[in-house]
Formats: structure tokens, C-alpha cells, sequence
């Protein structure tokens, strides 16, 4: 079975952007994969990367074990100046203990993106930096990376009242699996299992 990690949120527990992943992980849960989560409160006990603690913290080891064992990885961020949230980014950061797997960061993976902010701007940019991201640790952004302007009323509590945004949404997880489904078949599947 395909696993699909999803890594986004903020400090605020059940924000927008933490929604948002999760209607992407619950279609890509119903499309045939395994989901798993680390949302804004788990981000948040992570050290910061590259100090004492984050070398040794028990929370950057099962990160990156989930990264290592994915087929898959849905990233998402709110936009915060113009970026990425430094909580989102941190996540990432611990990436670089990757750099001498037989893996290297996210060599050939799919990754669905996720920007969420009050104002187009915001996620237009954020969208950019996610991408480029992406790009810098060699994975593939699917095609359609989703951008929620989160101020517009488009959550209710824990859901998404959009019926756009809840599609666009959506078709991130589908397009994870389904990319992840075919670099399987084409035995382009991550090189931890080789």
C-alpha cells in the first residue's frame, strides 16, 4: 500500500491551512492510501534544526522515518510575509539528514503543495517558494498545487464549505497517489526499497 505523508499547519490548532491538508489526505486516504499527519502541534515540538536538541529530539526522528518510508508528501503552508511559515520551513529543514540516503531529500517523489493566506498575494508567493523548495530537494510538484485565500470564509470548523477549494483540495491528494501509483509501476518507487 502507498503511504502519503502530510506535513503543514500552524501553532493554532485546527487553523485553515491545517483543513486544507487534511481534505487533501482524506482524498488521497480514499483514493488507496495510507495517511500520516504532522500537523501544527506537532510541528511546533520540533527544535529548531541544526541545533544540540534537534539532533537528538525523538519528534525530527519519526519525521523524517515517515519521509523515508512515503511514496508520497503533501506540504502545507501558510503564507506569512510572503512565505512560507518558519514553523513549515523548520519541518523541511530536518531533510538535510537525508543527505546520504539511498534517497537523497525527495529524489523523484510527488509532492502536492498547499498555500494558504488572507490575500492572493500571500499565496501566490508562498505557492513560488513551495515549489521552488520542492525543486531544491529534487522532488516533483504535481501539477496543480492548491491556493486557499483562507480569509474568504471557505472553512467551517473542521471542513471546508467550498465547493471549489474543497475540489482543488482534493485533486492534490488524488494527484499524489496517482503519481506516486505510477512511479511504483514503473519502478521509479523510492530507493529505500531497492
Amino acid at each position: 500500500m502507498l503511504t502519503i505523508v502530510g506535513i503543514g499547519g500552524t501553532t493554532k490548532p485546527h487553523s485553515s491551512t491545517e483543513i486544507a491538508l487534511g481534505v487533501a489526505l482524506a482524498a488521497a486516504q480514499r483514493a488507496g492510501a495510507r495517511i500520516d499527519m504532522f500537523d501544527g502541534p506537532f510541528l511546533v515540538g520540533l527544535p529548531h534544526y541544526g541545533t544540540p536538541e534537534a539532533a537528538t529530539c525523538e519528534r525530527g526522528r519519526v519525521l523524517l522515518d515517515a519521509i523515508r518510508a512515503a511514496d508520497g508528501l503533501i506540504i502545507a503552508s501558510p503564507g506569512y510575509h510572503g512565505s512560507i511559515s518558519g514553523l513549515v520551513k523548520n519541518a523541511i529543514d530536518y531533510l538535510e539528514e537525508t543527505r546520504s540516503d539511498p534517497r537523497v531529500y525527495l529524489e523523484g517523489m510527488p509532492v502536492g503543495l498547499i498555500a494558504t493566506a488572507y490575500g492572493w498575494q500571500a499565496t501566490g508567493s508562498t505557492m513560488a517558494a513551495l515549489r521552488a523548495i520542492t525543486h531544491a530537494l529534487r522532488g516533483w510538484p504535481t501539477p496543480l498545487g492548491a491556493t486557499v485565500r483562507s480569509g474568504a470564509g471557505c472553512f467551517d470548523g473542521p471542513r471546508c464549505t467550498d465547493p471549489a477549494t474543497q475540489t482543488q483540495l482534493e485533486l492534490v491528494g488524488k494527484h499524489v497517489v496517482q503519481f506516486a501509483r505510477a512511479a511504483r509501476a514503473n519502478g521509479l518507487a523510492a530507493a529505500t526499497e531497492a
